[in-house]
């Protein structure tokens, strides 16, 4: 993963020189996620809203740009476990994780902008809780990977994404002793401002 992270900080760096445009600055917004488990025994619940902040930057390259990320990002989800022989149990998860979107996109008449990209999600802090405790016995991924596309809007120094983001890779392989594939989908809007 840092490998990754190196190299496309360096594939921007040397886009730079070539490019006919660049910015960076602030980035705020927020998310509504929804838990998707494929398993029997555990139920989607209800979506959940959270909250990111951090810095982008914009390359140009035409009517084409490069726009990376660095993000803290939280989400939140909630699902219930449904077995045949044993009670319905609620649980709430956070998420506390560095995301890296690196966004590649189009622009159309001066201010609209469509755009696609991967995103890398690093690990920070993850937990479950039940009613009574913190689920111990989850394992949870350092890193997945997934994707966002959306729309965006540029208003002078302004920027405004709306962006649906979905994972490629499962972030538990297990909630207790029950496997099960968990992935994060979310509605993702944020607002820019670009320093230069």
């Amino acid at each position: 993963m840092k490998k990754l992270i190196l190299s496309l900080a360096l594939f921007v760096i040397a886009l730079t020189g070539y490019s006919q445009g660049f910015s960076f600055g602030p980035k705020v917004g927020l998310s509504q996620t929804k838990l998707d488990l494929k398993s029997d025994e555990f139920k989607n619940g209800d979506s959940k809203f959270g909250y990111h902040v951090g810095v982008f930057a914009r390359v140009g390259l035409g009517p084409l740009y490069l726009q990376p990320e660095v993000l803290f990002t939280q989400t939140q989800g909630q699902f219930t476990f449904n077995p045949d022989d044993q009670p319905i149990r609620e649980y709430e998860a956070d998420f506390n994780r560095l995301d890296i979107p690196v966004m590649v996109g189009f622009k159309m008449f001066n201010f609209l902008r469509l755009q696609a990209g991967p995103i890398a999600s690093i690990n920070i802090n993850s937990e479950i809780k039940d009613a009574t405790n913190t689920v111990q016995d989850v394992d949870y991924k350092d890193a997945t990977l997934g994707y966002q596309a959306g729309l965006g809007v540029d208003i002078g120094n302004l920027i405004i994404d709306a962006k649906y983001e979905s994972s490629l890779d499962n972030f538990s392989g297990n909630v207790g002793n029950f496997e099960t594939d968990q992935r994060t989908n979310q509605f993702i809007l944020s607002v820019g401002f670009k320093l230069f």
